[in-house]
């Protein structure tokens, strides 16, 4: 049989990637929302698009859940998107409701799957969709540094002067003000980036990778929908394909890197499994008293989610 995804969320973002997983083959989509006409009509849309690029689409649009059963993934894209001026942390309140119901919804049709997770605030969400669903850790995910990582190394390609795929990089910590870009890690056709560049120049790198989607916002009026929707797909290939490959996501620490009982960016390795390894960096002084500062932020947004659900 071939595998199935589900889509909850038929924004900006959930379309994107649903193309995105379409283009990659990855099996059967299906695109859901409160309303049946919108992700409908996007199906329909993305359907006879793949007939224009050649490929196979297995595709339906839904507003009922019983037609995302026996999901093998379940993308959760619903909720507020940002708006200029607000930070990813002033969407808490409205989101987590959100996302407690839809995953109450998804883990009842869909009780195998992997979750991966774009609603923001992103760490936080995903530790509230820990409690709320009694799922195991390893099969919640969340969408953060694979995106922002692109963002990086985009910025260092146009720093370079080269092509994007020859640039690696690394962001770990926080979705939000807090990440930390580790350009002492970052590579450009396989040589550190601190070799060609000042000091100053990997910090502006830096600063424009945490800015990076903040300047969309205030440039478009709404968040960034292209390269989400590409990372969501490429986290998507790697679970249903148990790739085993390594990137940069958010996942549930029990002591790594200084934390305990939360979800932050760092290297994992997915598979069929879920999150079935994390990957511990060698991190200098300087770069730990940063990421402490994502940890503690991190873990001020779960109690003060927690105080939510509770009331």
């Amino acid at each position: 049989m071939p595998k199935k995804t589900t889509i909850i969320g038929a924004g900006n973002v959930g379309s994107t990637a649903a193309h995105c997983c379409l283009r990659l083959e990855l099996g059967e989509i299906v695109l859901l929302d409160v309303g049946a006409d919108i992700p409908s009509g996007k199906a329909l849309d993305l359907a006879q698009a793949a007939a224009l690029e050649g490929h196979e689409a297995r595709i339906r649009g839904t507003a009922d859940y019983t037609d995302s059963r026996a999901s093998d993934v379940v993308v959760i894209t619903a909720g507020v998107a940002r708006k200029p001026g607000m930070s990813r942390a002033d969407l808490l309140h409205t989101n987590i409701s959100i996302v407690e119901q839809v995953m109450s919804k998804a883990v009842e049709h869909s009780p195998q799957a992997l979750f991966v997770i774009a609603s923001n605030p992103v760490d936080v969400i995903c530790r509230v969709a820990l409690q709320s669903s009694g799922l195991p850790a390893s099969r919640i995910i969340g969408l953060a540094g694979l995106l922002d990582a692109a963002r990086m190394r985009a910025e260092l390609a146009a720093l370079a002067g080269v092509p994007v795929h020859e640039v690696q990089g690394v962001v770990i910590g926080e979705h939000g003000e807090n990440m930390l870009p580790l350009p002492r890690l970052a590579t450009i056709g396989g040589i550190p980036a601190t070799s060609l560049f000042s000091a100053e120049q990997l910090e502006q790198v830096s600063q424009n990778t945490v800015s990076g989607g903040a300047r969309i916002v205030s440039l478009l009026g709404y968040s960034a929908f292209y390269a989400p929707g590409m990372a969501l797909a490429l986290m998507v290939k790697a679970l249903l394909g148990d790739s085993k490959s390594i990137m940069p996501c958010s996942a549930y620490l029990k002591k790594h890197y200084g934390a305990e009982d939360i979800f932050m960016c760092v290297p994992v390795r997915l598979g069929a499994g879920g999150v079935e390894e994390i990957i511990q960096l060698e991190l200098n002084a300087e770069e730990k008293n940063k990421l402490s500062a994502s940890v503690s932020n991190i873990r001020s947004g779960v109690q003060q989610a927690l105080k939510v659900t509770a009331g």
